[in-house]
């Protein structure tokens, strides 16, 4: 299934798409619907058509998004860094995320990077899961660009600061079920700047696959349905390059997975911060 936040007629609805429309399902957005019902009912809470649906942000309220970094040998490799025995961790908030055809605002001056990702949807409760436990929990995969401002990002040892900004982790524009995409089997992670490609991962080359970072994560904080987990980034971040890239005003950024869909979130700058 292919699940989304939409709006239709002025209001936000969760919904399924059937064939090429989509159907009305029993809550405002997916992060709702989640919370509210099992994964086993789904695909039998489909309601009425929604012509003109168009997707959002589809998951507005997670409860948790946490996201981990130096996951692709390739990424870790141009990061300068050796393999990691454990995941490389960092939470956001939900002020974070925006929807996949929403523009990045940031003020200027800041030295703004991309990071195309496959994000994890939970769909059922974990405390301190197995890895098999943890795999049966998934409700989806989506999209996600884990956009950092690097010159923020390297102030300290400390990631947090560099990723967290408002409105700059574009997610969507679907939550494709797990029968559907299997990550292990491999799926492109791809990025373009202006119609230049600048990522493109497999994410056969995870070192730590989903279910092993949801299990993981798991075992120190409880994972909840609509939680979100990001699973890194590939190789062909613009301060790996020499000399290193960022984002300017206007480019066009498409953070792309076939099968699940492609965000298109333009960078606008705006006058610094007081």
């Amino acid at each position: 299934m292919k699940l989304a936040t939409v709006t239709h007629a002025g209001r936000t609805k969760a919904a399924v798409l059937d064939g090429a429309r989509w159907r009305e399902l029993p809550a405002p957005d997916l992060s709702a619907l989640l919370a509210a019902t099992p994964l086993d009912r789904l695909a039998d809470l489909a309601g009425a058509q929604l012509p003109g649906a168009v997707p959002v942000l589809p998951l507005p309220a997670p409860r948790k998004v946490v996201c981990c970094g130096l996951n692709y040998a390739d990424h870790i490799t141009e990061m300068g860094r050796e393999l990691p025995t454990h995941p490389t961790l960092f939470a956001k908030f939900a002020d974070t995320l925006t929807g996949p055809e929403d523009d990045l605002v940031l003020p200027e001056g800041l030295d703004v990077d991309w990071e195309a990702e496959l994000a994890v949807v939970v769909g059922a409760e974990l405390t301190g899961a197995d890895r098999d436990t943890a795999a049966r929990a998934v409700a989806g995969y989506t999209v996600a660009n884990d956009v950092s401002v690097r010159d923020w990002q390297k102030r300290t040892p400390q990631w947090f600061q560099g990723k967290a900004w408002d409105r700059t982790t574009p997610l969507g524009p679907v939550v494709v079920t797990p029968d559907e995409l299997d990550p292990v089997a491999g799926v492109e992670v791809i990025c373009r700047v202006n119609g230049v490609e600048r990522q493109r991962g497999d994410t056969r080359t995870l070192v730590f696959g989903a279910a092993d970072l949801l299990a993981y994560v798991s075992a120190f904080t409880t994972l909840r349905p609509g939680d979100v987990v990001l699973t890194g980034t590939p190789g062909g971040v613009g301060t790996g390059m020499t000399p290193p890239v960022y984002l300017a005003d206007g480019d066009l950024l498409e953070t792309e997975i076939p099968d699940i869909g492609t965000l298109r979130n333009r960078l606008r700058i705006t006058e610094s911060r007081s």
